[in-house]
């Protein structure tokens, strides 16, 4: 007989993601399937970290069997974090106990992840928690190969977005600024640009440890550009990471406004007009040279993350919806669910941590890897043999109306 305490909780937490409602449906079914009930916490942590447990539904077999073809979150989804404060996790573990919950699937990224991490640990074997990764980011770390779900969704519908604007570049012979979605990481970016072939990917990977300022950034695209137009080409597509926001000095951003942090301290890359920043610059750099260029700039972030989920990403989370559930039911907790060579591999809590932050760690793009090695090769931008070809240099000093000797003191920081 199951006892009033014999229940499963689902919560989504942070950012929606293509695949959410099929994670939901498997763990859902395989709970109920072997009897369990399950609860579906609505958005996120918002209320139950502050005591309130009526934002709940009890999910049944018939409600969830269909939606695992649908974008968004039947649960809906917040990023209130009741890791900032104990008050708020102690208040977040005694809800979940209040609704009879002994079991939880968490469905997020890294901040969900440490939040489950330390909802276990607080509920110190009362509750048992598994947590499924879930981020278009890519930014959790998982073993390489093995992508978060609804990355290649998203993936697949950033590559159209920017197939389009190529397209549209060629045609009126503009320039497009895509502005990518990732966090720190540049995976999005990096991997919409490999399908896309576009232009010119700028990734945070590329210059973590060295000096990055706005003026670089903006040398680097209007170097792409005139090197183009060196060539003949008036038209072109650059995609920039937005995690390259998180490089520049603090105090240089704030001199661009005010800057806005979420409930994880991170930077809302998304209250900063990162696009039109590089344009207006760009097109000022450009103007001192006497070059005028059409640029448009495009935010791509929030068109990927409620799309329908592609056969791939329904097909992945259906195994770790089933596998987080099926986990948690045969006694199993303190793990975060993954599949590797078509194979279950729980990896453990602790694993996740970074010693030295205390926090979970994120997988950023390995430079040194061909994924990003064949993709630099396929870039237009000034690399450091242009400086040792004087025709190179010619044809790009004509474009700018300067001798080569001024280019090359304008341009050099470009290409280091």
């Amino acid at each position: 007989m199951v006892t009033p305490k014999n229940r499963l909780g689902i919560v989504v937490a942070g950012g929606p993601s293509p695949g959410i409602n099929s994670v939901i449906s498997a763990a859902s079914i395989c709970s109920l399937v072997a009897g369990v009930p399950v609860v579906g916490i609505e958005d996120g942590f918002k209320w139950i970290m502050r005591g309130d447990i009526d934002h709940t539904q009890e999910l049944t077999v018939e409600q969830v069997s269909r939606i695992h073809w649908h974008g968004g979150s039947l649960l809906g989804a917040a990023r209130d974090n009741p890791t900032k404060d104990p008050k708020y996790l102690n208040t977040a573990v005694n809800s979940l106990l209040r609704l009879n919950i002994d079991k939880l699937v968490t469905i997020g990224g890294d901040d969900t992840a440490f939040t489950a991490m330390k909802v276990a640990e607080i509920a110190d074997g009362r509750i048992r928690v598994v947590h499924v990764p879930k981020t278009i980011d890519n930014d959790l770390d998982l073993p390489p190969g093995i992508s978060t779900f609804g990355f290649q969704t998203a993936r697949q519908v950033g590559y159209e977005i920017v197939k389009n604007l190529m397209i549209d570049a060629r045609t009126t012979s503009r320039w497009f600024f895509v502005v990518a979605m990732g966090r720190k990481a540049g995976h999005l970016a990096l991997h919409i640009s490999k399908a896309a072939g576009n232009t010119l990917t700028l990734i945070p990977e590329e210059f973590i440890g060295r000096s990055l300022t706005v003026k670089k950034l903006v040398d680097i695209l209007a170097g792409t550009i005139i090197k183009r137009l060196a060539y003949g080409h008036y038209d072109g597509v650059a995609i920039i990471a937005e995690g390259l926001l998180d490089l520049v000095p603090v105090e240089e951003l704030k001199s661009l406004g005010h800057i806005e942090l979420d409930a994880h301290d991170n930077i809302r890359f998304d209250e900063i007009d990162f696009g039109a920043l590089m344009k207006r610059e760009v097109q000022k750099r450009l103007t001192q040279f006497g070059v005028k260029m059409t640029i448009v700039a495009k935010n791509v972030g929030y068109e990927l993350r409620c799309a329908d989920p592609t056969a791939y990403d329904i097909e992945y989370t259906r195994d770790l919806g089933f596998k987080a559930a099926d986990y948690l039911l045969k006694g199993g907790s303190r793990i975060m669910v993954s599949i590797q060579n078509g194979k279950f591999v729980p990896i453990p809590f602790e694993d996740l941590l970074d010693p030295k932050t205390g926090k979970t760690r994120i997988r950023f793009v390995d430079t040194s890897g061909d994924a990003y090695r064949n993709l630099q090769d396929f870039m237009i931008r000034l690399v450091p043999s242009d400086f040792e070809d004087t025709n190179e240099l010619a044809k790009y000093a004509a474009v700018c109306g300067i001798s080569i000797p001024e280019f090359v003191e304008s341009f050099k920081d470009a290409a280091s």
